[in-house]
């Protein structure tokens, strides 16, 4: 029987974590790729890029609205994120007001002016750790500086033990289509030792509500390889999400990155090794996961995601950002792109908030992609849908993928994890379950072997 262990600091003391494939150990850093060129490259001195583009002409691709929340009842071992856990109700209106000011600000730019977003993304931090009457202030002032008649998806992360009847009642009458729920786990000890604030009776609470307000879909997220998971618990987590049947189930590969609790116990113990699962293990849960929800009906649509109806139930955030649309971000260290431009802002509360009363964009750093940056960052995020065409490149930008990437595409081959069919490029169940590690194959040579973040 697996040691259940009594916090974060017990587990990385312990040595006896199994190994399934010695040299698969989980380390510290991030991979998950969730952007190209990699976050460390962007630089401070490319600021004034991304205020050129505002001030140039309108914009002519889909636009997208990201707010970030920063606010949690409690900061998980494993998150990354920017969050705060003990800010009060005057604080968080004053932020909240300081996310519009920012919002009305950009809407004056000329490459904005007047473009109606096809998505909007709400994220965190916590963004069901605000209030209905937060809620509301801060998507009413959202909309009279873009308008959401024309937006495709609006899609809110949740954490269960802040879901309130009342709260999800307003989540549903503002215009939220996605819910995603922050499950993770479905095991108490697992969550609270893991650092989550909510437990399994607040999760089925808020799942068993939600499902009875018809929002377009809902989302489940759950972690493979968090801190004391064992064999027979993930099965049970697999199998208590297959009951309630959501449209959509998004499964995560556990890291540790650099900023997390987790990480710091590490540096403070000496080790290399965190205390999860090797990645062997997480990807052979994954795919048992993969393959239960496909006997349930499901489709795997990417490296993480199992759909009920893929032809109802789409991803617009996902989809239209990894297909090259603007995203408009605001909030405090939120991350953004406009016009082929990186940016992202301040990483701080107080010069975030600061920046504004001046009058200024809180925008940190930023980064200008050229057009092989462009093609490759598509071709590679795109390709975590398990396939693409070669057509789509060829059509869009002039470019065969087949010639373009032919080396790191004839190692995917010869590896065994996908095969070149013509126009289709696609990756196998092995292929798709450790992709982001593949995909650092296909990095231009300067941004290899470099801290992703």
């Amino acid at each position: 029987m697996a040691t259940e262990h009594s916090s974060i600091s017990e587990a990385v003391l312990d040595s006896s974590i199994p190994i399934e494939k010695p040299g698969d150990e989980t380390e510290a850093g991030n991979y998950f790729v969730a952007n190209y060129p990699p976050f460390s490259f962007w630089e401070q001195d490319q600021v004034p890029i991304i205020n050129q583009t505002l001030d140039g002409p309108v914009g002519d691709t889909d636009l997208g609205l990201y707010f970030h929340i920063p606010f949690c009842r409690k900061r998980c071992h494993f998150c990354y994120f920017r969050v705060y856990t003990d800010r009060n109700a005057a604080e968080i209106n004053g932020y909240l007001q300081a996310g519009l000011k920012e919002f009305r600000t950009y809407a004056e730019k000329p490459y904005l002016a007047g473009r109606k977003p096809k998505f909007v993304y709400f994220g965190g931090g916590t963004p069901s750790y605000l209030s209905v009457n937060q809620l509301k202030e801060l998507t009413d002032g959202m909309k009279a500086c873009f308008p959401w008649e024309e937006t495709e998806e609006v899609a809110f992360e949740a954490e269960p033990g802040t879901l309130t009847e009342k709260k999800l009642e307003a989540l549903r009458e503002i215009g939220i289509t996605r819910l995603s729920l922050g499950a993770e786990n479905f095991n108490d000890h697992i969550l609270e030792l893991n650092g989550r604030a909510h437990r399994s009776p607040e999760l089925h609470r808020a799942l068993k509500f939600a499902q009875s307000l018809d929002f377009d879909q809902i989302n489940i997220d759950l972690i493979a390889g968090m801190v004391d998971e064992t064999e027979d618990n993930w099965k049970n987590c697999i199998e208590q999400s297959i009951k309630y049947g959501p449209e959509c189930v998004t499964i995560y590969q556990m890291e540790v990155p650099y900023n997390t609790t987790l990480y710091k116990e590490m540096k403070s113990a000496g080790k290399l090794t965190a205390p999860v699962a090797d990645w062997a293990t997480k990807r052979r849960w994954v795919s048992y996961a993969f393959d239960e929800f496909e006997k349930a009906g499901y489709t795997v649509t990417s490296a993480t995601t199992v759909v009920k109806n893929p032809d109802k139930t789409k991803f617009v955030y996902r989809d239209k950002l990894w297909e090259g649309a603007d995203l408009l971000s605001a909030g405090v260290a939120s991350f953004g792109h406009l016009g082929g431009v990186h940016y992202q802002n301040n990483h701080d509360i107080g010069p975030y908030m600061m920046a504004l009363d001046d009058g200024k964009l809180p925008i940190y750093r930023a980064y200008q992609t050229n057009a092989e940056e462009r093609v490759l960052r598509e071709f590679i995020l795109r390709l975590k849908l398990g396939k693409v065409t070669a057509s789509y490149y060829i059509d869009k930008y002039g470019v065969d993928p087949r010639d373009r990437f032919e080396k790191p595409l004839n190692y995917i081959v010869e590896e065994g994890f996908g095969e070149i069919d013509g126009d289709e490029i696609r990756l196998n169940r092995e292929g798709l379950l450790q992709i982001d590690r593949l995909l650092h194959e296909f990095f231009l040579p300067q941004h290899r072997n470099a801290r992703y973040a």
